[in-house]
C-alpha cells in the first residue's frame, strides 16, 4: 500500500509539532510532501527545518499540487473555514485542527463542501485516538463501569499573554481554544448523546472573550456533567468518569492523556521521543490522529467513527450555546 503524502498548510507551532508527530510513523505509512505558508520565506525555513520537499509561498499554490492526498490545516480558528473549503473544492481530502470551525453555520458549510467534492474531512480532535483514550472507549462500551452518573473535566492554563488565546478576530477565548477538549471528552464518554440541557457560566475579558467559563451538561436519566476551562490560570488539569461500578481517572493532561487510573490502578500509555523539542505537550501524540486519517483513506471513508461529522456538530453547537449564554460574540457570528 502507498504511502499517504501530506500536506501542512501553515508553518506555526503546530504544523511544527504534527509534522514532528509524523515522523514517528512509519515512513512507507506517512510521507510529508509540501507545506504552505503565506510567505514562501516561512515555508522554505519549515521545509528545511523538517526535510520537507516542496515549499509553497500561497495555500492555493499549495492546493493545485497534485501528489497531495490529505492537508493537515494548522491555521488559526478564524481561518479553518475558508482554508479547508479552499483544499477541498480543489479535491483535497482534510484535517484541520480543533475547532472546525468558529460557529455552526461554519461548521455546516464545511461538511456540506466535504461531502459535495466527496473528500474526506476530520476535525483533528486528537484526544479521541490517544490509546488511553481507546481503552477508555473499550471499558465504557463493555460496561465495566456500569452506569455512568458524572463526568468531570477540567482544563485551565495562564495563556493571557498569547494573542491568540485572547484577542477576539484572532479567535480567542478559553472555550474555543481549551474548552473544547472537556466538552468533547464528555461527548465521547456520552456517546455522542445530546444533552437534555446546558448550563454556562463565566467571565469576559476586555476583548469580548471568555476568560473562562464552568459549564454543567444534564444527561437523560439523571446523568451529569461538568467543565471548568480558563486561559487565566492553572488546574490540574484532570477527568473524571464515575459510573455505579467504578471510576476512570485521567491524572493529568486530560487533552492529550498518558495514563489511565482504572478504579484505584494506574496504567501508563508511553508516546514516541520527539526527533526535535515540541511547542505542546505530549504533542508526538498527534500521530494517532494521522494514522486514523490513513485508515479512512485506506477505506475509501470519508469521515472518521472516532471523530465523525455528526460528532463535530454537536460539539460545535454545544459551544455556540455555551458562548451565547456567557455573552461571548464573534464577527463569523454575523451580529
Amino acid at each position: 500500500m502507498a504511502a499517504t503524502r501530506w500536506g501542512i498548510c501553515s508553518a506555526g507551532k503546530i504544523s511544527h509539532d504534527f509534522t514532528v508527530a509524523l515522523k514517528t510513523l512509519p515512513p512507507e505509512d506517512h510521507q510529508i510532501v509540501a507545506v504552505s505558508a503565506r510567505k514562501l520565506q516561512d515555508a522554505q525555513d519549515f521545509a528545511k527545518k523538517h526535510s520537507i520537499p516542496r515549499a509553497y509561498g500561497s495555500y492555493e499554490e499549495m492546493s493545485r499540487d497534485p501528489d497531495i492526498d490529505v492537508v493537515y490545516v494548522g491555521v488559526i480558528h478564524p481561518y479553518h473555514r475558508s482554508v479547508s473549503l479552499l483544499f477541498m473544492n480543489a479535491k483535497k481530502n482534510v484535517l484541520c485542527e480543533k475547532p472546525l470551525a468558529m460557529n455552526s453555520t461554519e461548521v455546516k458549510e464545511m461538511l456540506a463542501c466535504a461531502k459535495t467534492n466527496n473528500v474526506f474531512l476530520m476535525e483533528a480532535v486528537w484526544t479521541r485516538f490517544f490509546p488511553a483514550s481507546l481503552e477508555i472507549k473499550r471499558l465504557l462500551a463493555q460496561g465495566e463501569m456500569g452506569e455512568v452518573k458524572m463526568v468531570r473535566a477540567d482544563f485551565a492554563v495562564p495563556l493571557m499573554n498569547v494573542p491568540r488565546a485572547v484577542e477576539k478576530e484572532l479567535g480567542g477565548g478559553a472555550l474555543l481554544d481549551i474548552g473544547v477538549y472537556c466538552l468533547q471528552f464528555i461527548c465521547m464518554v456520552y456517546n455522542g448523546e445530546k444533552p437534555e440541557c446546558i448550563q454556562a457560566t463565566g467571565g469576559c475579558l476586555d476583548t469580548g472573550v471568555d476568560e473562562g467559563m464552568v459549564v454543567t451538561l444534564k444527561f437523560s436519566g439523571n446523568r451529569m456533567a461538568v467543565f471548568t476551562c480558563s486561559v487565566a490560570m492553572e488546574m490540574p488539569n484532570d477527568a473524571i468518569i464515575a459510573g455505579t461500578k467504578g471510576t476512570i481517572r485521567i491524572p493529568a493532561h486530560m487533552w492529550c492523556p498518558t495514563s489511565l487510573v482504572v478504579n484505584g490502578k494506574e496504567t501508563e500509555y508511553p508516546l514516541p521521543e520527539p526527533y526535535l523539542p515540541l511547542n505542546f505537550t505530549n504533542s508526538t501524540g498527534m500521530r494517532y490522529e494521522a494514522e486514523e486519517v490513513r485508515q479512512c483513506l485506506l477505506k475509501g471513508m470519508k469521515e472518521s467513527p472516532g471523530m465523525s461529522h455528526a460528532d463535530s456538530l454537536l460539539l460545535v453547537e454545544l459551544e455556540d450555546e455555551a458562548r451565547r449564554q456567557v455573552g461571548v460574540v464573534y464577527q463569523q457570528d454575523g451580529h
